[in-house]
């Protein structure tokens, strides 16, 4: 074996090595930027001083009741200071960050609770019925404590808890917080959806939250003291790493309690909103706003989406109010995006047509991520880069999770072959440039041809009278199955499925267009990722 002279008596030491943690770059923002605004909510405006005090006073709060290395906890709370506090302090006293999803009913919390075995709990006022309902069903005994929005006005209803403020107020400004142990160590722990079966714990450590924070930077152009406003939920993958990207460009926080029209373009005027991100919902939200609601945005305000991409017309009028649209795409299992639609220069010469399905392809690695590809599952040998062979999309890198917690079965098989399977199926097309086709169990068989329900969804999307489209597989007695489409229409736009029908027979193959249309308020999760299995219940029954 061929020894490296350069190993020879160079070891690591504290003075050439220290693990890579996100924490720093709150250290850093508050010692050079300490005056600057951090978080901006309502009336209230916090500096980097500030925000850096308040996360150690919540860290050292915590050491006292005993919470370390490894303890759980858990935070319920809206898009507000006291969640970017604990984004910071909670790790910064060793322990594990929870971030739950408002919107989940009490069993499911009470399921994650137990799972995580939570030491602590941190509700806003507005969620402490559902979470005591929850606690009700959960096994763990966790310290409670309530945290009193002031933008949150509805009669407070006494409850045995700790107030947030106050128990911050009893730790130490000053306190010595801790540096992860290794870099490995987990820094988050957040729950997928769980539509089908127990939702899965998915582990996220310190050094991949570093690397993902500033690779959101890198790959927005996001520049120093950047203006970010809060219409991502942070309980998402917390906020797709961006509370701990602000402090690194020592950038301001904008938060917002409700995701509502009349907010949002009041903040992006006010507070000179230069970033956010959401699903293509809360960009037509926007947009349908009443004229009297927007206001002139100068400069381009940068959008980043994920999700299914938008369709044409709302990349155009999302264009026209000032804002450039960029499409990720990631998972809970790659601390969020990891994956952007790099555009070119040149692409913006194309006409709009062209431009909305450049748009719509997925994209390439971020800078931090290793390794993306799309491989068959079966010999995990990359496809052909035709922009037709169909595999799995599949990640390996820094930025990929340390795996599900207490769920070893799932994470051997989330690994198998070296890769995380993602479990969507996309193309390769020659430029290199990744496009999702479906989930592998949404792609529709019929008479042995594949059917990806995006691309029927997205023709549908194409058309003025859809406002909502979720394509799915309904059995066939000649063709074992066929698309069923299932159909919100647009306020104000009657149409029937002989238009749809004949508007699909225009845009698409034959044997791709729905035998069926079925017109209907279409179910989502509490995430809002639409319930696909419910409506494949639905097309069995409709041929039942």
């Amino acid at each position: 074996m061929h020894s490296n002279p350069y190993n020879d008596g160079l070891d690591r030491n504290p003075a050439n090595y220290q693990p890579l943690t996100p924490l720093t770059f709150l250290e850093r923002a508050a010692s050079v930027f300490p005056n600057h605004t951090a978080i901006v909510h309502g009336a209230l405006r916090y500096s980097y001083a500030t925000f850096y005090a308040r996360s150690r006073q919540l860290a050292s709060a915590l050491a006292k009741e005993g919470i370390g290395r490894g303890d759980t906890v858990s935070a319920m709370l809206a898009n507000t200071p006291a969640m970017l506090e604990c984004h910071y302090g909670v790790p910064m006293c060793g322990a594990v960050l929870h971030s739950i999803n408002t919107r989940l009913d009490a069993a499911i919390i009470a399921f994650q609770l137990d799972h995580a075995m939570s030491r602590v709990v941190i509700a806003d006022r507005e969620f402490m019925p559902l979470m005591q309902e929850a606690l009700a069903l959960a096994t763990v005994k966790p310290l409670l404590i309530q945290y009193d929005d002031p933008e949150f006005s509805a009669p407070a209803t006494p409850v045995e808890a700790l107030d947030y403020n106050a128990f911050v107020a009893g730790g130490d400004p000053e306190f010595a917080w801790l540096m992860p142990e290794d870099e490995w160590d987990a820094i988050s722990i957040n729950y997928t959806s769980g539509t089908t079966g127990d939702p899965k714990g998915v582990v996220s450590h310190h050094r991949g939250a570093y690397l993902l924070a500033q690779g959101n930077a890198l790959t927005t152009s996001m520049q120093k003291h950047a203006v970010y406003l809060w219409t991502l939920p942070m309980f998402h993958c917390n906020g797709w790493c961006f509370p701990w990207t602000l402090s690194a460009i020592a950038g301001t926080h904008v938060c917002l309690r409700q995701v509502r029209a009349e907010p949002i373009w009041e903040a992006l005027a006010e507070e000179r909103v230069t970033h956010l991100c959401g699903a293509p919902i809360v960009m037509s939200l926007m947009i349908s706003a009443p004229e009297a609601v927007k206001r002139d945005l100068d400069p381009t305000v940068q959008f980043f989406t994920a999700a299914a991409p938008p369709p044409e017309k709302l990349l155009a009028d999302m264009k026209t109010a000032g804002f450039e649209v960029t499409h990720l795409y990631g998972l809970t299992e790659t601390y969020g995006p990891a994956v952007v639609n790099d555009w070119h220069q040149a692409w913006s010469d194309l006409p709009p047509e062209e431009q909305a399905i450049l748009k719509s392809r997925q994209g390439v690695r971020y800078l931090p991520l290793e390794g993306l590809d799309v491989l068959d599952p079966d010999t995990m040998s990359p496809v052909l880069r035709d922009g037709k062979t169909l595999g799995e999309v599949m990640f390996r890198g820094n930025v990929v999770m340390k795996g599900y917690f207490r769920n070893k079965a799932a994470t051997d098989k989330a690994f198998v072959g070296g890769w995380f399977h993602s479990g969507d199926l996309g193309v390769v097309h020659p430029d290199g440039y990744i496009q999702l086709k479906d989930r592998s169990k949404d792609i529709i068989i019929s008479g042995g041809e594949n059917i990806s329900s995006i691309e029927v969804e997205e023709v549908l999307y194409r058309h003025p009278a859809v406002s909502v489209a979720a394509v799915v597989a309904m059995p066939h007695e000649k063709w074992g199955e066929t698309p069923c489409a299932f159909i919100e229409p647009a306020e104000g736009q009657p149409v029937d499925d002989a238009v749809l029908r004949a508007w699909c027979r225009e845009h698409l193959a034959p044997y791709k267009v729905p035998g069926r249309f079925v017109f209907m308020p279409i179910p989502r999760t509490s995430t809002g990722k639409i319930q696909k299995f419910l409506m494949r219940e639905q097309a069995r029954e409709l041929v039942g």
